[in-house]
């Protein structure tokens, strides 16, 4: 099922299932081919976005969708922000919307559950990495209390330009004692 410009369902954000993952590729290989918010260049399989959603869940991180009735119009997930451990306590956060769902309040909506959740589960720490420019993006998480940290000048290449990423980050709980 495709999504529609003139969907007006409800709104709700759960936590993404393997079955979703034909939508989610969907929505991100959008994102793939035409812009140079993701600096992935090949498009990816249902298969391979089934295998990372199971393995984001394996790590007790979540991954949420939003669906408008039973259509999946957005996702946001978590993931380790570094191998190293003594990164644990951080994650990176990512959120994308299907192309027709932009500016209705579906990524903030879906970032404030990611946020609780990660809040819920004990993280300090959420960083989001922002291909620039991108003011829709770089608002949303300023709305969501994210700051600045870090601008990297000409870090990615794709469709033949050079593309700058900052980072944005929000502290979410106090450092965790370690057991």
């Amino acid at each position: 099922m495709t999504a529609s410009k003139n969907a007006s369902a409800e709104l709700t954000v759960r936590p993404a299932r393997p079955r979703d993952a034909a939508a989610i590729a969907g929505i991100y290989n959008h994102y793939v081919r035409e812009t140079v918010v993701t600096f992935e260049e090949k498009p990816v399989s249902v298969g391979e976005m089934r295998t990372r959603v199971r393995m984001i869940g394996a790590l007790g991180l979540p991954w949420l969708v939003a669906e408008a009735g039973s259509v999946v119009v957005g996702y946001a997930y978590a993931n380790k922000w570094k191998e190293r451990a003594a990164y644990r306590h951080s994650v990176e956060a990512t959120v994308y919307l299907h192309a027709d769902f932009t500016g209705r309040g579906i990524g903030r909506a879906l970032y404030t559950r990611l946020i609780a959740d990660l809040r819920g589960l004990g993280y300090h720490a959420i960083i989001g990495g922002i291909a620039l420019p991108n003011a829709a993006s770089v608002g949303l998480h300023e709305a969501l209390g994210f700051r600045k940290v870090a601008h990297f000048e000409q870090v990615g290449r794709k469709f033949d330009r050079w593309i700058d990423v900052g980072y944005w980050q929000l502290t979410v709980a106090p450092a965790v004692a370690d057991a």
